[in-house]
């Protein structure tokens, strides 16, 4: 009698991110309310972004620079000719029961970011991430809702439209990743390129960077797509990683079950840790797209693209492949040195004032940053300058002073006390005939230890190195005092 084998389906998971960056510009996309955050509720607003009747839209130029540039740091095709369109929905948050956004024939199209991850031996793993579009549009106002933090359990709501008409740029990804990690390793790489080349600040805290994720899984090896649902309300990446891995499990349980997944938005709910049902998914046609009658077509000439290129500064990824291939270091040392554009400029001026590089990249994600971290400051608000970290590393690789000695001083260096008088009469006795007689002194005054040595207790070396450094006050040379010291016991 033959048992049939059952066997277990393999599924992957096939995730796209829909991405809203706020544009870091000082007036909002089609007037000239102030877009600072954290105004009073109702304060930065206007007749334009209110909808009021008889009001015209017009573009703000910088929001253009913006979109363009990201698009080109994102190696996407710059439309030579692009136009705004209604969207049309109902909301109590958005005063004119439309939002002006670009539909058919958005400013960008086509592109691509590298993500890395490192595999278990510390290898950089890099997979490219296709980008469908980048579109600008007007962002929504904000619904605050009293007694909780969604409208349902709330008593009452409130609008502030302080928020509405601040310029945005959606990003669309195509459905090229495959897991929550890779997910959000791609909206981090987002932000670093958004914060590289200043066109916003990415903070997710304050919603300048929001992400909503569309996800459907699939039997391995079938071409065609599963049903598609979408995940809102992830406030940090990670935030993504958690709800992607969520909802792959609760999308292969329903399968499996003999469930049918039905396209939807979700909410992600940190506290209990999972997705929970909004409503039914709208299709574009439930918008009622239509060319924006009150704002004239987009055309970029190539003098103005070239010029707004040759602005863009050396990006995330290309300063990782520089500071791998050419200066060797690590992909960890290299993802933390490129974090942030600032510590990229740190450790570049410090290599460029004569630091050998793994030494400068030690001190910067070692040591500085834990400065950093512990006084909740930016490398760019301390008084030790590149250069001065540059003629530290120099010291101790020309034997002047001591490692230890350096970090010894250095809440000094970081306070702005300069190498020279951090290290005055500090430098380290590197002559033979000067530390020789101090070991011999050393080592006739502890004749115990001595005898202890001698009887096999050879860890006992580490007590007479210790004993010349402190008469010496550190100066003695390590290396020179371990092999005199060695020398002298085993006399």
């Amino acid at each position: 009698m033959t048992t049939a084998t059952t066997v277990k389906t393999e599924y992957e998971a096939i995730i796209g991110l829909e991405t809203h960056c706020q544009l870091s510009t000082n007036t909002k996309i089609f007037s000239n309310s102030s877009t600072a955050f954290g105004a009073d509720p109702n304060t930065n607003i206007d007749p334009v972004c209110m909808g009021l009747p008889g009001v015209l839209p017009v573009l703000n130029e910088k929001v253009l620079e913006y979109a363009v540039k990201a698009g080109l740091a994102l190696n996407c095709q710059i439309a030579k000719y692009s136009k705004f369109d209604r969207k049309q929905y109902f909301y109590p948050d958005l005063p004119k029961n439309y939002q002006i956004s670009q539909y058919d024939l958005p400013i960008a199209e086509h592109g691509w970011l590298e993500i890395e991850l490192v595999d278990a031996e510390g290898n950089p793993i890099r997979k490219r991430i296709g980008i469908t579009r980048l579109h600008m549009e007007e962002d929504a106002g904000k619904l605050v809702h009293a007694g909780s933090d969604r409208l349902s359990g709330s008593s009452y709501s409130l609008v502030d439209y302080n928020r509405a008409g601040i310029p945005l740029v959606e990003i669309v990804s195509e459905p090229d990743l495959r897991s929550g990690l890779e997910a959000a390793e791609y909206a981090e790489e987002l932000r670093r390129i958004v914060r590289y080349l200043g066109v916003s600040d990415g903070n997710m805290e304050q919603g300048s960077l929001r992400c909503d994720v569309n996800i459907s899984v699939r039997p391995v090896g079938r071409k065609e797509f599963g049903t598609k649902v979408e995940i809102k309300n992830m406030n940090s990446f990670s935030a993504i990683q958690r709800a992607i891995d969520y909802e792959i499990e609760r999308q292969i349980a329903a399968i499996e079950a003999g469930d049918r997944i039905i396209q939807e938005t979700r909410l992600w709910q940190e506290g209990a840790q999972c997705t929970s049902s909004m409503r039914i998914k709208e299709g574009s046609s439930d918008y009622r797209y239509f060319p924006e009658p009150d704002l004239a077509p987009i055309e970029v000439s190539n003098a103005q693209l070239e010029q707004w290129r040759s602005e863009l500064p050396e990006l995330p990824a290309q300063k990782r492949h520089h500071y791998e291939s050419e200066l060797g270091l690590s992909p960890y040392d290299a993802r933390v040195l490129t974090e942030d554009r600032s510590i990229a400029e740190y450790f570049e001026t410090a290599i460029a004032s004569g630091a050998n590089a793994k030494a400068a990249a030690n001190w910067i994600t070692q040591d500085i940053a834990a400065h950093l971290n512990k006084q909740k400051l930016t490398i760019t608000e301390i008084a030790l300058t590149p250069t001065n970290l540059a003629d530290i590393i120099t010291r101790i690789e020309t034997g002047k002073i001591s490692n230890a000695q350096a970090k010894e001083k250095l809440p000094d260096l970081l306070s702005g006390i300069s190498p020279e008088k951090a290290f005055a009469g500090q430098e380290l006795i590197t002559d033979p005939s000067v530390l020789e007689p101090i070991v011999d002194e050393v080592i006739a005054a502890n004749a115990k230890e001595l005898e202890k040595y001698r009887n096999g207790n050879t860890n006992l070396k580490g007590f007479f190195v210790g004993q010349v450094l402190k008469k010496t006050g550190k100066r003695a040379d390590p290396k020179l005092t371990n092999e005199l010291v060695e020398k002298k016991l085993n006399a």
